[in-house]
């Protein structure tokens, strides 16, 4: 075990560690525990509003799936991950100030909190939460699987072993500190992901002999390595300008990133959130996928392409830095495990149980549940993630178009129009994900374009369609609705 490389992990882990006991503390202090547990009390400043963001949406792929195929694919790849520049500036822009203003009237928790409220109806929420859950267990394990796979890299220890330690070290702090935990800790592992970013890029840069020997090396190898098409030539334009929707306009639909706009402290901080949120992504996808790419040329014949930032660190820098900047995937990997264990926690406590099995538990069994909960879903990824697949960045866009393709008009237009309804909703969520997941199985990149496209454009034709002809009879709840929403 290369000690040098491992130690600066270390030292990440228990600075973690710290953050969620630190966090533990306001979780036992605060006097309303969901609120707390799952949305830090609202109390989110700009930095950390805009770390948390980042943390949540550089995942494992990011990190770890996302260079390894730019590494495979090339340039091409680098500019299709440049799409998630404009996200967390477009997600705030979009639902900040009036998705926080109305979760603050109806006192929503979570995301299905606020569709329970907008639709009035019990399937809205069972359907919502069937969703989260179905979909972020894929996610999950895709997460599980990149910090298990960096951790064996490492140290040289099993992958079964590997995936073990990751699967406590993420439970330990999640669990006893909730969101608030999550928050802090997104902030410090954003500002490493930074940091992290800067170095390799830099490291792979002089390792390669500056960009245009890198460049002209790459062309040797293979030409379409440095076009906008891929090194096969299967990144068309209509297939790139389809991940506008993937990782553009559908983030607003996905629940881990939407619940961050609720949390925030006013609208200064989500301001300031805007800015710094709209440049560190920038950087860090253009730092990344560019790395993969040069990576190329630095380490030649990786054969599974999620080991190429591990390997790369540790070829271009110095042990010691190495363990540093290694920790940034981690940071990456652990800040999207520790949300996504939350919104499925929340969603079978807070949605499910709460709302239709024990309206009035009392907080202690609520606190004891929640607690329970998140252990109990983090041993059962751990189990999902025991057999990897080849390729993780595929697991993890699979459950991104599905969550994209359930929620996007449901939140969106339950927000802004007053003539959508609960028979919409329902029909809008079941007519996406199953034209998704039947369109990614049968017939994937229909008509040249990622699988979500269609089914995002189907739910939106379903959800007026339907709205418009189904009307909805609860008069009391439209009025009410009426006041609280618009």
């Amino acid at each position: 075990m290369n000690w040098e490389v491992v130690i600066p992990l270390i030292v990440f882990f228990v600075l973690i560690f710290m953050i969620g006991f630190y966090a533990s503390a306001h979780v036992k202090s605060k006097a309303s525990f969901l609120q707390e547990y799952f949305l830090g009390s609202r109390e989110l400043g700009g930095l950390v509003l805009a770390m948390t963001m980042v943390a949540t949406y550089g995942s494992a792929s990011s990190f770890i799936g996302g260079p390894g195929a730019a590494y495979t694919i090339g340039l091409g790849w680098v500019l299709l991950a440049m799409i998630q520049v404009v996200t967390g500036y477009f997600v705030l822009a979009v639902l900040g100030k009036k998705f926080a203003i109305v979760a603050r009237k109806i006192n929503a928790v979570t995301m299905i909190d606020f569709l329970k409220e907008r639709y009035n109806s019990k399937w809205v929420v069972l359907l919502s939460a069937v969703s989260i859950i179905v979909f972020l267990f894929s996610a999950m394990a895709a997460q599980w699987v990149g910090g298990g796979r960096l951790i064996e890299s490492l140290t040289g220890l099993s992958y079964t072993t590997s995936l073990f330690i990751f699967a406590v070290s993420v439970l330990v702090y999640v669990t006893i500190g909730g969101f608030r935990a999550v928050a802090l800790t997104d902030t410090v592992q954003g500002i490493i992901m930074f940091i992290g970013t800067s170095i390799i890029l830099i490291g792979t840069i002089i390792a390669g002999g500056g960009i245009s020997n890198i460049i002209q090396e790459l062309v040797e190898i293979n030409p379409n390595l440095v076009t906008p098409y891929g090194h096969d030539r299967s990144l068309t334009p209509i297939y790139l300008s389809s991940f506008w929707i993937l990782v553009g306009v559908g983030v607003v639909g996905l629940p881990q990133v939407a619940v961050r706009a609720m949390s925030y402290k006013n609208a200064k901080a989500m301001h300031k959130a805007l800015i710094i949120g709209t440049i560190v992504v920038g950087f860090i996808m253009l730092g990344m996928h560019l790395s993969g790419v040069f990576a190329r040329v630095v380490i030649p014949g990786v054969e599974v392409a999620d080991t190429v930032m591990p390997l790369l660190a540790m070829e271009v820098l110095p042990p010691w830095l190495a363990g540093i900047v290694l920790a940034a995937p981690m940071a990456a990997i652990m800040s999207t495990v520790d949300s996504l264990l939350l919104l499925v926690s929340s969603a079978i406590v807070k949605d499910v149980y709460l709302n239709y099995i024990r309206p009035d538990a009392s907080d202690t069994t609520v606190k004891r549940l929640s607690i329970s909960v998140t252990a109990v879903i983090g041993i059962l990824v751990f189990f999902m993630a025991v057999n990897p697949p080849d390729l993780l960045i595929w697991l993890n866009l699979f459950a991104f178009g599905g969550l994209e393709a359930a929620f996007i008009w449901p939140v969106v237009l339950g927000l802004y129009w007053r003539g959508g309804n609960k028979y919409g909703a329902i029909a809008s969520m079941l007519v996406g994900v199953g034209s998704y997941i039947l369109i990614y199985t049968i017939y994937p990149e229909a008509l040249g374009m990622h699988s979500v496209v269609l089914p995002v454009i189907f739910s939106l034709i379903t959800f007026v369609a339907v709205s418009l002809l189904v009307k909805e009879k609860d008069l009391d709840h439209l009025r009410n609705m009426e006041t609280k929403f618009y």
